[in-house]
């Protein structure tokens, strides 16, 4: 470092801390050095003369040259193997299609504005998949409800938590032996209040999948508790859910669940769930089954691996939001915008419209106060991320007129969500199951399979 020298006759050191005088700043560092050594690990370097580079795995630290081939061997930021359910872009969606070069709402002129209006109203004209006012409640978090100490943002929280329980018990899908899998788990709350409503239930399992490391999991207070929870660290668009050890141990039925799964998240998990690449791979019957008894007789139980397999999904339960960051390539509902004469262009303009809904009331000026404009989304900015204010278009439509052009894009995705679920063999719902004042994103997707469900199926069936 230029400039910078480990001699000076300024004040000692503060004992424990590096003795390195950074002239810069004109005192000494204050990283803690280990015992019996008078500088910290990048400072040290430096005295003994040893050049330090930048880490070709990470920029952001650097290592002693000397040591780079040690240090590339233990670097947190090197390849880690990945693991047996990671099958990369799995599903991801089919990238054949040219995506459309995305354009602000700011950059486009009027006319295109009141263009895809028109295009919009005649899309959801005559739909057949509206809202319906369904708020509920489950017991098990009636305690924590009616708890004191629980602020206002953690009580809306258990609103929503209490009525999503409530919405899979009215569906039947609230049970023992099934493998719940909820995606963009963060704390994994919502698999907590699972495993309370039906902690007194045999063979109960918990998948949570969650792309980022979290902090204050509360997987670690049911370590104990019977139930068999396993995190798993990867992005929905990788995960196979085929591949998970968990779910071809014992084979239960899944039930998909989540709370705000942000934008193109929700379709992610949807393929995850009901599209497996497996599916028709081989146009060979399955080999038979000999008798248990005939000597030499390979294993034929479930566990076998000649045995074609696929989750039997049984239901699903997530709430919407976020659809501005929505992506062509992944959602599910293409061939419903199809038959709407709309493609990846109208999508894109949607989902940028479709942040109105939740910031339709903020004044077009945006050297309004901050204040009138933050308080529109009150605790929410926790789990979802706003949408950029150059979506706003300054003297186009009035406040609620565009809230109302947000809904109406919302609801145009979430349908095609629907009609996706539909042609898969399951009867799918939109619900408001909490009311706007606890959240603006307040939009439910429920689905269950219009036949019963063979509680084996083979990957085929299963999808």
């Amino acid at each position: 470092m230029e400039g910078e020298s480990p001699v000076s006759n300024m004040a000692a050191p503060v004992p424990g801390r590096c003795a390195f005088f950074v002239e810069r700043k004109k005192r000494f560092c204050k990283m803690i050095v280990g015992k019996g050594k008078r500088f910290c690990g990048e400072h040290a370097a430096m005295v003994a003369g040893s050049r330090r580079i930048v880490c070709p795995l990470d920029p952001k630290h650097t290592v002693s040259e000397d040591k780079l081939e040690k240090h590339l061997k233990k670097c947190n930021s090197r390849e880690k193997p990945k693991p047996v359910y990671y099958v990369k872009d799995r599903n991801a969606g089919s990238d054949g299609e040219a995506e459309t070069a995305e354009v602000s709402l700011s950059q486009r002129s009027r006319t295109e504005l009141v263009s895809l209006l028109d295009k919009l109203k005649a899309a959801v004209r005559g739909l057949q998949c509206d809202l319906e006012e369904k708020v509920l409640s489950h017991s098990a978090l009636q305690d924590e409800l009616d708890n004191p100490k629980n602020g206002e943002s953690a009580h809306k929280h258990l609103r929503q938590q209490a009525s999503i329980l409530a919405h899979m018990a009215a569906l039947g899908l609230l049970a023992g032996g099934r493998c719940f899998v909820e995606f963009g788990a963060g704390r994994g709350k919502l698999s907590h209040w699972i495993h309370q409503a039906l902690r007194e239930e045999p063979e109960l399992q918990l998948l949570l999948v969650e792309r980022s490391s979290t902090r204050f999991k509360v997987d670690g207070k049911h370590v104990d508790a019977g139930a068999e929870f396993e995190r798993l660290q990867v992005d929905i668009q990788h995960l196979d859910l085929c591949g998970v050890p968990l779910l071809r141990e014992k084979r239960l039925p899944v039930v998909g669940v989540g709370k705000h799964l942000c934008g193109a998240a929700t379709d992610l998990a949807l393929r995850c769930l009901l599209e497996n690449p497996r599916c028709g791979e081989s146009t060979e019957p399955p080999p038979k089954r000999l008798r248990s008894g005939n000597p030499g007789s390979p294993p034929a139980g479930p566990g076998s691996p000649a045995e074609p397999w696929g989750p039997a999904v049984v239901g699903l339960t997530v709430a919407l939001c976020c659809h501005h960051r929505c992506q062509w390539r992944h959602y599910v509902g293409k061939d419903f915008f199809r038959q709407r004469g709309l493609g990846a262009g109208h999508f894109s303009a949607f989902c940028r419209m479709s942040s109105w809904a939740t910031c339709g009331l903020r004044p077009t000026n945006h050297n309004a106060p901050a204040h009138s404009q933050a308080n529109q989304r009150g605790d929410e900015d926790e789990e979802h991320e706003p949408a950029e204010e150059t979506e706003d278009v300054n003297g186009f439509l009035s406040p609620s007129e565009r809230e109302h052009v947000g809904r109406l894009c919302k609801l145009l995705i979430d349908c095609g969500r629907v009609d996706y679920l539909q042609n898969r063999g399951f009867t799918a719902r939109l619900s408001r199951y909490v009311g706007s004042e606890i959240t603006l994103e307040n939009v439910l997707l429920t689905a269950v399979p219009s036949m019963p469900a063979d509680p084996t199926p083979t990957c085929a069936q299963a999808t």
